[in-house]
């Protein structure tokens, strides 16, 4: 599938249920392999970067089991595991070298992450900097800045830190890091990112805490299992959302979906151009908020002002949000997104890019992007860049463009949402 063609679709109707969320996939992982004893995970999502981490956490002598979505984790606790005796691959997924590399700045023995091409240019320094300050022993490619990532862990002192920019990830693996120390790490952030790890800690008998923007943790105090359920992907219906929005007379229900408010920044973004998503049946799964979203298509959406306060909870959600704006009439800008230009791609470069090849015009920032809306988008032939969430958004940018659009490098999607043509397929149909 390394080439698929769309074509407009007349209407976008129907209901669907989104892959499990990612992030939440990871950590369930994770969470469940240092606790003491067996856990259940129920709607756990397959895909390439969970089945990374699953496979990180097998390497380290965690027993992982399960058919299609249920897995069963009979973990370790904080100081069972082993030191590996193979190179740990994590693949395409951030999450997972970088999360990992908090929990193996804690154990005593050797260890090396590594990825694929994308994943080993992609900055390490953001982890390395503060975990070396907690006194792990890591070594990187090119100045400690790439991977692969040679690990020694062992006794950490807890650390207060204040990180220069909001991530998920680096707080994420500086409070799995916090687990190990003897005292309370503190860190705190400029913006709020995703709090999945702080929700999930918490209720597996971790001593931590929020205060506003800081985040407490102390350590020496062992995890229990977990029996939880995983919440649809905020991230993946967001596609969907974006292409109900564009062609006319659409209709769509996603079921099950978190609504976790720093996830949530797309709503904002699209509620500010002009477009309404309905949350029904909200409710909490496994102490997420989880809702249905209906949506429509509005009469037309106008152009916006984005900045760095709304990034971190749209930080997934930018490529299909650029494709909103190429159809608002006037001029968005959406600034404070510098972060972007390390993810699989540089998302700001290749939407930027892509958008072009399909007529819009586009003004690229070192932080952002602007885009001349309502201009009309043409099919063309657009590249993924190896990214599954430019695979996406140029789909549904195909679905409300004249004529057809051919997606290079589409198997892109299997990162995260491996059913995502065939949804799309379904819906449009």
């Amino acid at each position: 599938m390394d080439r698929v063609e769309i074509r407009p679709a007349r209407h976008f109707k129907g209901e669907f249920f989104p892959p499990a969320d990612k992030s939440i996939s990871h950590r369930a992982v994770i969470l469940s392999s240092l606790a003491s004893g067996r856990s259940v995970v129920k709607n756990f999502l397959r895909a390439q970067d969970t089945e990374s981490t699953m496979n990180a956490f097998r390497r380290l002598g965690v027993g992982i089991t399960g058919e299609g979505g249920t897995l069963t984790i009979n973990g370790k606790g904080l100081h069972g595991l082993s030191e590996p005796s193979d190179v740990i691959d994590c693949g395409n997924s951030g999450t997972t070298i970088r999360l990992i590399s908090g929990v193996l700045s804690g154990n005593p023995f050797f260890s090396v992450l590594t990825g694929d091409d994308s994943l080993r240019s992609r900055p390490m320094a953001r982890v390395i900097g503060p975990l070396g300050m907690m006194g792990a022993q890591i070594s990187a490619r090119s100045d400690n800045r790439f991977p692969p990532l040679a690990i020694k862990g062992g006794a950490l002192r807890p650390l207060r830190y204040e990180m220069p920019v909001a991530s998920a990830q680096v707080k994420s693996s500086l409070l799995l890091a916090g687990l190990y120390c003897e005292g309370e790490t503190e860190i705190s952030e400029p913006t709020q990112s995703r709090d999945h790890t702080e929700r999930m800690l918490p209720a597996q008998g971790a001593d931590l805490r929020t205060e506003g923007l800081r985040v407490f943790v102390r350590g020496g105090r062992e995890l229990s299992p977990m029996e939880m359920e995983v919440p649809g992907d905020f991230s993946s219906a967001a596609f969907f959302i974006v292409a109900a929005l564009l062609v006319p007379g659409s209709e769509i229900i996603a079921r099950n979906v978190g609504i976790n408010p720093t996830r949530t920044g797309l709503l904002r973004a699209l509620s500010m151009m002009g477009a309404a998503v309905e949350i029904q049946n909200a409710r909490e799964m496994s102490g997420e908020p989880v809702a249905d979203l209906r949506c429509t298509s509005p009469a037309g959406l106008k152009a916006v002002g984005l900045t760095e306060e709304i990034i971190p909870s749209l930080i997934d959600e930018f490529p299909v949000l650029c494709i909103a704006a190429a159809h608002a009439e006037g001029f968005t800008t959406i600034r404070g997104a510098g972060e972007l230009r390390v993810k699989e791609s540089d998302r700001i470069r290749a939407m930027a890019s892509e958008l072009k090849k399909m007529g819009v015009k586009v003004e690229e920032y070192p932080d952002g992007i602007g885009i001349q809306g309502a201009a009309g988008l043409k099919g063309a032939e657009v590249d993924s860049h190896g990214d599954h969430r430019i695979a996406m958004a140029m789909a549904v940018g195909a679905l409300a463009a004249e004529g057809v659009t051919t997606i290079r490098n589409a198997s892109a999607v299997g990162i995260s949402f491996p059913s995502f043509f065939d949804t799309l397929a379904r819906l449009s149909s």
